[in-house]
């Protein structure tokens, strides 16, 4: 079975139902959280001040029969122009089960405008239609294709800074966002503990705690962050240099070894985690199943880990059929992040697309359905409007 043809498109999925009545706005409404723009003060209060307004990216892979998967990225415009200009043209004609030749392809022949970034992206999004693709053709979810699953069920851990509501809907672990760094100074530091301290009091000791600092340190601010909150038993602390900071990396694991470090969500392809896992600067990867090349190179990332004795997790796996069919089916991926950005008062299901798996009690289990189970209604297919 040959590819019939690749194209970006805009898709509306069906929207649960939703009846219940928020307590009040979710976290994420008006919260500051210290980012890589926060020392110029004209963007520091939002992320949205500065993240350019770029909609999500569907991808239909179509076979010769008419059968199609659906992949999914972000970042828009440029990201559709690549797949619908340059990837999807080259493709056409390609066996529908060379998942592996293709993403190569798509690879090498983005090298004269570079492979990372919103390239790596645009394979990402045709790598996860491709796989969805296969598995309509075979009738298999997307875990068999992978070799089974290695779990009955994925342990969830919660995104956000609604604390109490995660807790009460069956969440064990919690990831907060951090509000401050290095432009706040040493009230920043104050504050950020004192919102971990708080936290710690509020879940008690038999719930984890993590960190996530979306890029926003540098090495200093990052180590004496670190020794602050050591007494609050944090799992991990995540994200705290920007990714091209290899080095530094490095230098914040010589100098933290009380708990876990984590990054790797603006990570893109295989090739910058061999070095973090050759210089041991890591705990856990947290590659994007959307971005760093799909989840054929998702699995390449977890094979290497695995020979150094690291644990994945991807980046918001547990919000999507993507993440969630990789961690099932991968054996050093034993956690499943699931941002909540919905309100306090909502039920997960109701806030997610219809047929969405979503936690139950912090446990998740994918749909088993052909592919990745995602439920599209055709009429609601329509390609990118640029």
């Amino acid at each position: 079975m040959k590819i019939k043809s690749i194209r970006a498109v805009e898709l509306e999925l069906p929207k649960s139902e939703s009846n219940a009545k928020p307590r009040r706005d979710n976290w994420g409404v008006d919260a500051e959280v210290a980012n890589p723009m926060s020392k110029f003060p004209a963007y520091k209060r939002h992320r949205s001040l500065w993240q350019p307004k770029w909609k999500a990216v569907f991808v239909q892979a179509i076979a010769e029969d008419g059968t199609y998967g659906i992949g999914q990225t972000s970042f828009g415009r440029p990201v559709a122009a690549i797949i619908d200009d340059h990837f999807g043209p080259m493709l056409e004609g390609e066996s529908c089960f060379a998942i592996e030749k293709c993403w190569d392809m798509m690879f090498r022949m983005s090298k004269p405008y570079g492979s990372s970034g919103l390239a790596s992206c645009a394979i990402s999004g045709v790598d996860l239609a491709l796989w969805d693709l296969v598995g309509k053709l075979q009738e298999k979810p997307v875990y068999e294709l992978m070799g089974g699953p290695v779990k009955d069920r994925t342990f969830c851990y919660a995104t956000g800074n609604d604390t109490d509501w995660f807790t009460e809907i069956g969440f064990e672990a919690v990831k907060l966002a951090c509000p401050y760094g290095p432009a706040d100074g040493l009230k920043g530091i104050d504050e950020n503990e004192r919102i971990i301290a708080k936290t710690r009091e509020q879940v008690g000791d038999d719930v984890e705690i993590m960190l996530d600092c979306y890029m926003a340190f540098d090495v200093d601010y990052t180590i004496r962050l670190a020794n602050r909150l050591k007494p609050y038993k944090l799992k991990w602390i995540e994200e705290f240099l920007i990714p091209e900071d290899i080095d530094g990396h490095r230098a914040v694991r010589d100098a933290v070894n009380w708990t876990s470090l984590a990054s790797g969500e603006h990570l893109y392809s295989r090739f910058p985690y061999m070095r973090l896992i050759k210089d041991g600067s890591l705990d856990i990867l947290q590659p994007d199943i959307m971005w760093v090349g799909g989840l054929s190179e998702c699995i390449k990332i977890a094979h290497m880990a695995d020979g150094a004795g690291l644990q994945v997790m991807l980046h918001g796996g547990g919000n999507i059929p993507y993440g969630q069919h990789f961690t099932a089916a991968t054996s050093n991926s034993p956690w499943a992040e699931f941002f909540v950005g919905s309100p306090p008062g909502v039920p997960l299901a109701e806030a997610a697309p219809t047929g969405r798996a979503v936690p139950e009690d912090g446990w998740l289990v994918p749909n088993d359905a052909p592919g990745f189970g995602i439920e599209v209604i055709e009429k609601s297919i329509h390609p990118f409007g640029y």
